[in-house]
């Protein structure tokens, strides 16, 4: 049977991202078996259902270490609990427009009404985990119909990953199973080979391999919208048959890949859990050590004379133990010498280095009377800078590609109701207005607030507020603290207001100056009386 030279090709393509990716399978492979069990199938991705995962675990630091980190991330990130994003536009003047913004604004309430409703806070706080742990993830991000958008956490076991010349992964072989029931929902019984169907109407329930391929499409014509023009293919083949299922398109990446940090010789990224790695793997060893030292100090081996006792040597409480008469051989523990206190303390010096790999004395911020104000700002200010490199690669690889996505979805569903004129065409960008984003800016705001604090000083003896441009002053402010467009005045309606106040204080200096007028013609009027009647007798001789 001939086969299909695309097919093949992609085939190729994928075996060749198979082979390079091959070194770090058993890097994440122990990471999993250690710190995060329940994904531990990297190398053998066909675990049994229920079966034990936490073999190699004797001890739990690293489990909780990293969970505290990935529940951090998503707090200080992307948490439902308060706005983390907000939308700007990239022409910068339109910022100043307020029917622009307002329908922006408009725009970001629906994202986030969308993401409420969607899977989007269970999805994206997994693959935190994988970020944390694997040091590469992924969220997948699909058309939803009726409900918008679909959130979906790939596993690192599916993942095989090729960057741009830019760096930026946009090629994503994910291979995976699907059971022939969801094929056929998904696909329709047309698209499978006639062998596959076989089995599935067989047995529905019986998983199949799949690889889905998305990547830039080579060759497309940008004045067509169907499937086969889309900026990004989107292929499914069966990998049993070697066939095409489903050939398809993306009008925007769907995968968001994520790397925590990344050298530029490789693709994929590291994380701080292979950094904590050997502590761990010490760890776990000095644990079942001293887990049977101290067997052996509660339940000794025993020291028994060969001919002295009759066997078997009862141990057991009220066992009875029996001997030859005039004896003087006894049973004795065997002293084995250990020293439980030491293994105690050197357990405890591999835990304090685990957790600072994670951040963890950094992360948990004690409480009580006894911090201050300064106290806190201070140690925010620490996570602020040990996480802002982090920070800076999830934005600009997961946050803002996923909500440029969810935004285009949305989008094209007619979501946001009809679009102004002056916005055709124009390009948005993602402002982060998260709990660490704002503390990033905080020390903006007070280096702002203390110069005009200076400057107000020095006012007394110079003019020194002529360099500062008061409305830009406030703009930056508004910028600073994220005052939504809905509650300010555009720059037209300020300086309308301006003028009115001009044109009310000049109306009311003349109606004071017509006053004083009349006051001072009403002074003189008695005295220019007092002239008249006085007549022509009163008039200065000449």
């Amino acid at each position: 049977m001939a086969r299909d030279p695309r097919t093949e090709k992609l085939l190729e393509r994928f075996d060749t991202l198979r082979s390079q990716r091959a070194n770090w399978e058993t890097h994440w492979q122990e990471i999993a078996d250690y710190m995060i069990p329940r994904k531990n199938d990297v190398i053998h991705q066909t675990p049994t259902a229920g079966e034990k995962k936490m073999d190699l675990v004797y001890d739990s630091t690293a489990i909780h270490a990293l969970e505290l980190l990935a529940s951090s991330l998503h707090g200080m990130l992307s948490s439902s609990a308060s706005p983390w994003f907000t939308l700007q536009f990239a022409d910068r003047q339109l910022n100043d427009d307020v029917v622009a913004m307002e329908w922006l604004e408009n725009a970001t309430q629906v994202i986030y009404e969308f993401l409420a409703k969607s899977n989007f806070d269970q999805e994206i706080h997994e693959l935190y985990y994988d970020l944390c742990a694997f040091g590469t993830a992924c969220l997948l991000i699909e058309d939803d119909g009726v409900n918008g958008v679909r959130f979906s956490a790939r596993h690192i076991a599916e993942l095989y990953l090729a960057e741009n010349s830019s760096g930026r992964v946009d090629v994503v072989y994910r291979k995976f199973k699907m059971s022939g029931k969801a094929m056929i929902e998904r696909f329709g019984q047309q698209a499978l080979p006639t062998q596959l169907l076989k089995q599935i109407n067989k047995d529905p329930f019986i998983d199949h391999e799949l690889l889905h391929v998305v990547q830039p499409r080579d060759q497309r014509d940008p004045t067509k919208i169907d499937a086969l023009n889309k900026p990004f293919e989107s292929v499914y083949i069966e990998q049993q048959s070697r066939k095409i299922i489903a050939d398809e398109g993306f009008d925007s990446f769907p995968y968001c890949p994520v790397r925590m940090l990344k050298d530029s010789a490789s693709v994929y990224g590291r994380s701080s859990a292979m950094v904590a790695l050997p502590d761990v793997k010490m760890l776990q060893k000095m644990s079942e050590t001293t887990i049977k030292a101290a067997q052996k100090m509660v339940d000794p081996p025993l020291l028994v004379p060969d001919d002295g006792f009759a066997m078997p040597v009862r141990t057991t409480p009220g066992g009875l133990n029996f001997y030859r008469p005039g004896s003087r051989d006894k049973i004795e523990p065997l002293n084995i010498g250990a020293n439980t206190p030491v293994g105690i303390q050197m357990e405890e010096q591999r835990r304090n280095a685990i957790r600072q790999a994670f951040f963890v004395d950094q992360l948990i911020m004690p409480t009580g009377p006894q911090m201050t104000a300064t106290e806190t700002v201070a140690r925010t200010e620490q996570k602020m800078r040990l996480l802002g490199p982090v920070m800076g690669r999830v934005s600009q690889e997961l946050l803002k590609p996923a909500i440029n996505r969810v935004f285009d979805i949305l989008q094209r569903q007619g979501r946001f109701g009809d679009v102004p004129e002056q916005l055709d065409a124009q390009e948005t960008k993602v402002e982060y207005v998260s709990p660490l984003a704002k503390a990033q800016r905080t020390g903006d705001l007070q280096s702002l607030m203390r110069g005009v604090e200076i400057l107000g000083s020095l006012a007394q003896v110079a003019p020194v507020f002529d360099y500062l441009d008061s409305d830009a002053l406030v703009k930056h402010l508004f910028e600073i603290l994220g005052i939504p467009a809905k509650i300010t005045r555009s720059a037209e309606e300020v300086a309308a207001m301006r003028e009115e106040q001009a044109e009310q204080m000049a109306q009311q200096q003349e109606m004071q100056q017509t006053m004083e007028m009349a006051q001072a013609a009403g002074a003189a009027a008695p005295a220019l009386k007092v002239v008249n009647d006085m007549g022509p007798a009163a008039a200065p001789a000449e």
